[in-house]
């Protein structure tokens, strides 16, 4: 019996390519990708003041674009190829079509559809820092910070974690789909960085309204729905254990939003949006590590414990830690993912499923994945304190390696441009540091009030029931 004509193999389609599965896996690449442009873009640049939309928005998007292009010049080769040392891959190129139309050293795909994957994982992990510089940061500083932390961290955790020569690859950590690699390490960077550039204008911390919160909910969405291909795309195949990912996440999630929202209204007497907005983020970082492989109702309670311990370190913690008032996180991105990805590590080390690390893993020593409760389960209680002890090991590296490289980039683009933006450009936000602003025009009483951009002002004009009496016109 022959194949269907679609299915027989070709040069295009060599026999060891699944069709399926590069497609399933470019579609998930894509949602990842929406996850940052337009999801954290939208988010950043609705979530501050009106000054910093623009700054803040634009921060996301041209870190996305400078790590693609680092991650195919030298990056990807770092974090998943031939080993360099322990911790790291020899950086080289993935710019050849030889190269890039072989095998990947995972699944059933060409490596052109793992590079492009790895990318937007890669690129929504920087993202992730700039959360916590919103407001302040120098953007030629932020121009060198990108490329120098994405080589000197991100690829360092990546090859050790992910790559199968990693060492704590090797020991058997579980990471299913970055919660080391990439929550805690942007979480640990951005609050790091934070504490050398120093905190936003004082004005702009005591009063700092988003400014436009239906806006905020739109990227918070994309960020959610885009989960699915975070987590599902993990497998690196269209398996039932994408299925099992996707599911757990979203289920977690809404547990985490709705645990979160139970705590503000006892506490605080009112449901918050940005309070459902930072459950949502907390649970969706806190089953990450874990999504496909633990059981449901394991994602029930992770979606519980995301919803309250970083509640309580962000709205109770915070306030009385010096080191946590110290530091200014603009959107908490230390407590929604350092906190969460730490706590979501940890979790993953006591409910991993053995059945489903052998069914994810798809290796022959796959018995050292042992979550704790299954080794006390099954007489195996040293093998479950092994796991959690190896999760351990892997969040102390990663905090520690972003502690000490996060700093001493800090310290090397202070010697070249300063890392804070200037008292002039403090004060007026995007005017002063693009020359743009966000919004043109908007109402005060009932006038149109006329704004700069690019150094164009524009007239003003009476506005009456909706529509113009007069149009606006440049002056």
């Amino acid at each position: 019996m022959e194949l269907p004509s679609n299915l027989i193999p070709d040069e295009a389609s060599p026999e060891w390519m699944n069709k399926g599965d590069n497609a399933w896996q470019l579609t998930t690449a894509t949602l990842v990708g929406l996850q940052t442009i337009p999801g954290l873009v939208i988010l950043y640049g609705s979530m501050v003041k009106r000054k910093w939309a623009i700054n803040s928005a634009f921060m996301a998007f041209y870190a996305f674009a400078m790590v693609l292009v680092c991650w195919v010049g030298w990056g990807f080769r770092m974090s998943f190829g031939d080993k360099l040392v322990f911790f790291l891959g020899k950086p080289g190129v993935a710019l050849d079509e030889k190269f890039l139309l072989k095998r990947a050293f995972a699944g059933y795909l060409p490596t052109a559809t793992m590079v492009f994957f790895q990318s937007v994982f890669a690129a929504i992990t920087v993202v992730l820092i700039a959360g916590s510089l919103l407001g302040r940061m120098n953007f030629r500083a932020w121009i060198l910070f990108v490329p120098l932390w994405f080589t000197f961290s991100y690829t360092i955790a990546a090859f050790s974690i992910w790559c199968p020569q990693g060492w704590l690859a090797k020991l058997g950590v579980i990471d299913f789909a970055g919660g080391f690699v990439i929550h805690l390490s942007a979480g640990v960077a951005g609050f790091t960085a934070a504490f050398w550039v120093g905190p936003r204008a004082e004005k702009d911390r005591r009063n700092c309204p988003p400014n436009n919160v239906i806006l905020m909910l739109a990227g918070a969405g994309l960020l959610w729905m885009g989960w699915s291909g975070f987590n599902g795309g993990a497998p690196f195949v269209a398996s039932n254990i994408s299925g099992l990912a996707i599911l757990n996440t979203h289920v977690c999630t809404a547990t985490s939003i709705l645990t979160w929202l139970l705590l503000d209204s006892l506490f605080f007497g009112k449901p918050s949006v940005l309070g459902a907005i930072q459950g949502m983020i907390t649970g969706l970082v806190c089953i990450t590590p874990a999504a496909g492989v633990v059981q449901c109702w394991a994602a029930i309670i992770m979606g519980i414990i995301s919803g309250s311990v970083p509640w309580y370190t962000m709205m109770v913690l915070h306030n009385k830690v010096k080191l946590l008032k110290l530091v200014d996180d603009p959107i908490a991105i230390f407590h929604t993912h350092a906190i969460a990805g730490g706590l979501g590590g940890i979790l993953t080390g006591f409910f991993a499923v053995p059945k489903l690390c052998r069914l994810f893993y798809m290796v022959t020593d796959w018995e050292k994945y042992l979550g704790l409760v299954y080794g006390l389960q099954n007489g195996r209680t040293p093998a479950g304190f092994k796991q959690m002890g190896i999760q351990i090991a892997a969040m102390g590296f990663v905090i520690v390696l972003n502690v000490v490289v996060t700093s001493i980039i800090c310290w090397f683009i202070g010697l070249i441009v300063p890392l804070r933006m200037s008292d002039e450009e403090l004060e007026n936000g995007d005017d002063a540091v693009h020359g743009e602003e966000a919004f043109a025009l908007w109402h005060e009483g009932e006038r149109l009030v006329g704004r700069r951009h690019n150094n164009k002002v524009y007239d003003t004009r009476e506005f009456s029931f909706g529509e113009y009496k007069d149009e606006v016109q440049m002056v």
